[in-house]
């Protein structure tokens, strides 16, 4: 690692940390050279992991993607970073072991809207609208019917 301050290349880890979900580890550090701490995360990198779209295309796995549109329908609302970044390596960690190194997108979108249904309706809505691309009202309303009417976790 390099100091963020100096570049220094010496340092020493002071501290650390598992993440709650346990995929992430944060190492506290300290620059040998100019004493400067400061702090990094590792975590496991998910190579040759590859999202088939609907249109039959293939491109990497970008999990940024889904955390985006994640903060995006839950913006304003009561859901923490910590449950998005939980709910999505949950979700990746599911989808691979379903379908190995290919993953429809299709399945990626059914399993964030099933997640999000148990942790907040309004966020649920938001991402369904642009999921799946309502287009009028009335499948809006029949969406939100459908929600309203399922028993709450």
């Amino acid at each position: 690692m390099r100091c963020p301050k100096c570049a220094s290349t010496l340092d020493k880890v002071i501290d650390s940390r598992i993440s709650k979900d346990g995929s992430t580890i944060r190492r506290r550090r300290e620059c040998m050279d100019c004493n400067h701490r400061y702090s990094t995360a590792e975590q496991i990198l998910r190579e040759n992991l590859y999202v088939t779209k609907r249109d039959g295309r293939r491109e990497d796995f970008d999990k940024v993607k889904i955390v985006n549109s994640l903060r995006r329908a839950c913006q304003k609302r009561p859901v923490d970073a910590e449950q998005i970044n939980i709910l999505v390596e949950d979700m990746i960690d599911h989808l691979e072991n379903e379908f190995g190194m290919e993953i429809p997108s299709t399945a990626i979108g059914g399993k964030v809207l099933e997640n999000l249904k148990n942790i907040d309706s309004i966020a649920y809505i938001r991402f369904a609208s642009v999921y799946k691309d309502f287009r009028n009202l009335e499948e809006l309303l029949d969406e939100i019917g459908t929600l309203s009417k399922q028993p709450i976790l």
